[in-house]
């Protein structure tokens, strides 16, 4: 049996089955912790080991004085500030910490090897502060935090996710006696990607479901304000081949088959629809290719080992930059650039919904003026798109040099993977907006049935959110939809082709 890969499609599933396979068999982490403790037997110096770090590496460090440095490690490193990473993503930090650590390149200690599977098997989160980091010599400080509790320090998360206890005291709880941190431990546990890497899957896995939840939208937007069809022809792709516009157009295809709505208006003499309508394969699927891009990235990245220096088969310790997060900024970057784009194009559905074309009420209610309508969520709209603008500024362009000028290039990823998490809450909402307004529109064009896929989606939407024709509480619609799109109801509602993602 071999160690599980990691998907993002699969995210959850997958790190199960990882720390299932961990604690079962750490034969990997034995392996390689053999092989430090050579190391440490051969009067040589070893950067990590038996050295300071950063500007300090050429510091030897007396062997009577090895364990008092890595708990230092911890100690100095643990410096950041600002509010918690969510619960959800920190807990994903773990996993993939433990995850790197049991390929076997580390060379981190037994002990503290199952200390942090033991924290998984009881869902003890730490609590870890999400600033700190410039996304090169590891998420350093976020590590540490996240790896305090090993030496009874720091705090974990409540059972409800909400309050913090003192890691002290949970240890004290299980039983469980500080782990003395043995030398290259505190290297190999702050020395890492995991925070750059944790925000990135929990939002691509999310991106998972909601790439093809935007089609869907403007699958319905377009039948509410009759569009045409045409630009979603194969033979359009076919002479522009990007595989995301074969993809998009291909589901809106599937999703308007058995349309009275087509038919009502196939011959209306329009020419063209809005770019907003027509150019959604183009748009849409630049998106889909952009975010399948950063997937690739971050597959790549949390299954690989991203630790310094790293301990190989000849038992050769080897320094090198496997920390550095280069490659995640640039995609989570781009990643927060393609996620802007779809809401940024959502927003002029919804615009257009607003108008009052063929046949539809202004503002998408009869009587406007004693009621706003449905003025007021496309203004917030226009607010997180406008918000998006500002967020998507690479963080991957900055550089401070850290260490005394020793670490004198840095990625600034995990500036890129906190603002992308920011953005893909708002372009949530925006989806949610379209998904209510679209419902509202399609409301108006009964008798005749949108197509097959449309019409089930739009029932779906309409079995926890209800026709308006008088000013009302957004909010609670908005917040029923969001709860739909976070999981996989309405696409299973409307279904998918055959040979969908």
């Amino acid at each position: 049996m071999s160690v599980p890969r990691i998907t993002i499609r699969h995210l959850y599933t997958d790190l199960a089955a990882s720390m299932a396979y961990f604690a079962h068999d750490s034969s990997a982490v034995e392996w390689s912790r053999a092989r430090v403790e050579a190391a440490l037997a051969d009067g040589q110096a070893h950067y990590g080991v038996n050295t300071g770090f950063g500007a300090l590496a050429r510091c030897r460090v007396a062997d009577d004085q090895l364990v008092t440095l890595q708990r230092n490690l911890l100690l100095s490193h643990a410096v950041g500030v600002g509010d918690p990473v969510p619960v959800e993503i920190t807990r994903l930090m773990l996993q993939l910490k433990i995850h790197a650590l049991g390929l076997g390149y580390s060379g981190i200690s037994l002990a503290a090897f199952r200390r942090l599977l033991d924290f998984h098997q009881n869902n003890l989160v730490p609590v870890v502060p999400s600033r700190g980091s410039v996304g090169a010599s590891g998420d350093l400080a976020p590590l540490a935090h996240l790896c305090l509790p090993l030496i009874g320090l720091g705090e974990f998360w409540d059972d409800e996710g909400k309050g913090s206890i003192p890691a002290a005291e949970v240890l004290r709880s299980h039983a469980w006696a500080p782990v003395e941190l043995a030398p290259k431990d505190g290297l190999a546990l702050i020395n890492g990607t995991q925070l750059m890497s944790a925000y990135g899957a929990y939002v691509l896995e999310r991106c998972s479901r909601l790439v093809d939840y935007f089609d869907l939208a403007a699958a319905m937007s377009l039948e509410a304000l009759q569009g045409s069809i045409q630009p979603f022809d194969e033979r359009i792709y076919a002479v522009r081949p990007h595989p995301g516009h074969g993809v998009v157009a291909a589901h809106v295809r599937f999703w308007l088959q058995e349309s009275e709505i087509l038919e009502s208006h196939r011959h209306c003499g329009k020419v063209q629809d809005p770019y907003c309508l027509r150019c959604v394969p183009q748009v849409h699927g630049a998106s889909r290719d952009a975010l399948a891009y950063a997937t690739r990235v971050l597959e790549t990245e949390i299954n690989g080992v991203t630790d310094n220096p790293l301990v190989f088969d000849n038992g050769e310790i080897v320094s090198g930059g496997n920390f550095h997060g280069q490659p995640l900024a640039l995609a989570l970057d781009f990643a927060a650039i393609a996620l802007a784009e779809y809401a940024s194009i959502s927003e002029r559905r919804i615009y257009l919904l607003l108008e009052g074309h063929d046949g539809l009420p202004r503002l998408l209610m009869r009587e406007t003026g004693l009621n706003s309508g449905f003025m007021i969520p496309q203004y917030t709209a226009a607010a997180l798109v406008s918000e998006n603008k500002v967020l998507c500024h690479p963080a991957s362009v900055d550089s401070i040099p850290t260490s005394l000028g020793q670490e004198d290039h840095v990625s600034m990823g995990s500036v890129a993977a906190l603002k992308l998490l920011r953005v893909l809450r708002n372009v949530e909402m925006v989806l949610a907006i379209e998904f209510l307004t679209a419902a509202q529109a399609l409301d108006y064009r009964l008798p005749l049935r949108p197509g097959r896929g449309v019409e089930r989606a739009h029932q779906c939407i309409r079995s926890v959110t209800q026709h308006r024709e008088s000013d009302y509480l957004f909010q609670e619609d908005l917040q029923r939809i969001g709860e739909l799109i976070h999981t996989r109801t309405l696409l299973d509602a409307a279904g998918l082709p055959q040979d969908g993602p």
